[in-house]
């Protein structure tokens, strides 16, 4: 799914004052590719602003070293989105997503873009620049600076392999192709550090984050025969432990090393009434349009879903179109 990133480089070439956005609860390939946009920008000359729903994720907030990611309504007032000429969303085509955000760009009067590689997508009154076959978001920005003609320095790359690494696993998920590898040897090559990304994402929890998945392990049951694996995360979980929301990122992950299983489902409590369903499959079962039937999105190997119920009344639903499905799949 080449892109044509000229409508996006002309864009570009012809506005000076830009507005960069991402989905709530971010992770490394939403921030790494906000960084990396906003320093490809302003290497052309351009003024840049980072402004999301919410702040970025104490657990990788070594993503933005110098606090360049503002706060809708708290460090960035609403009015002062409005002297910007160009709002570029990246790693999600979602309005559910864009938490306080979704309605700067519903009233934004420049022009639009998103950049996304998520088959699932919204009309977001937008011009797209999608690829649903690539790995991350990142490596989406890294095509744009080739088009552009920016140079990589250290201080690109570092957030763009941050950003592949984590939406590939790590380099274990199916997403991974050669063309991956490539990229990554290009970031290497620019000044980004391997062991060093590895060693703050992996290497630096808190001790609450490490409670918290001992829980979330203990609570794990199987389901049709072993195919299903699910766990849940509860706010007394949270409040117990001391941990945070994000604190459950990549745990789903250990759910698939269990021998037979082909989907994973983790269950967390954000609200009374507000259940994040995180889904993923290492088979043919398309996670990505189960999670649709319910309002999410995501990709066919991983995606989520913002449940609006109790977590009782989500796993009620989710778990039974799952197992719905599993029956009418074909067992690995």
């Amino acid at each position: 799914m080449k892109i044509d990133w000229q409508p996006l480089v002309e864009i570009i070439q012809s506005h000076e004052r830009f507005l960069l956005t991402s989905h709530q609860r971010a992770d490394c390939d939403a921030v790494g590719s906000e960084m990396a946009l906003a320093l490809i920008l302003e290497t052309l000359g351009k003024q840049v602003a980072i402004v999301n729903s919410d702040a970025v994720p104490e657990h990788i907030a070594f993503m933005d070293p110098y606090g360049r990611v503002a706060v809708i309504g708290a460090s960035a007032p609403l009015e002062a989105m409005r002297a910007f000429e160009v709002m570029i969303v990246v790693d999600t085509s979602a309005w559910g997503q864009l938490g306080g955000m979704a309605e700067v760009l519903r009233s934004f009067k420049g022009v639009k873009a998103v950049i996304d590689h998520h088959a699932s997508e919204d009309d977001l009154g937008a011009i797209v620049f999608k690829d649903s076959t690539a790995e991350a978001t990142g490596r989406l920005i890294l095509q744009l600076a080739k088009e552009l003609g920016v140079p990589i320095t250290p201080e690109i790359a570092a957030p763009l392999f941050a950003a592949i690494a984590t939406d590939t696993g790590w380099f274990r998920f199916p997403s991974v192709t050669a063309d991956t590898f490539a990229a990554l040897a290009k970031l290497t090559a620019a000044g980004a550090s391997p062991a060093k990304t590895f060693a703050v994402l992996y290497e630096q929890h808190s001790l609450p984050r490490l409670h918290l998945r001992g829980r979330i392990l203990e609570q794990v049951t199987p389901e049709c025969d072993g195919r299903m694996m699910w766990t849940q995360v509860s706010a007394a979980d949270f409040r117990e432990t001391g941990a945070q929301k994000t604190d459950t990122e990549d745990v789903i992950n250990m759910l698939l090393t269990v021998k037979g299983v082909e989907i994973a489902v983790l269950f967390v409590e954000l609200e009374p009434t507000l259940t994040k369903v995180s889904l993923r499959s290492r088979s043919g079962f398309d996670v990505n349009q189960l999670a649709a039937q319910f309002g999410g999105g995501g990709h066919k190997a991983a995606a989520g879903i913002s449940f609006p119920g109790a977590m009782a009344d989500a796993q009620q639903a989710v778990l039974a179109a799952l197992r719905n499905g599993l029956e009418q799949s074909p067992q690995n």
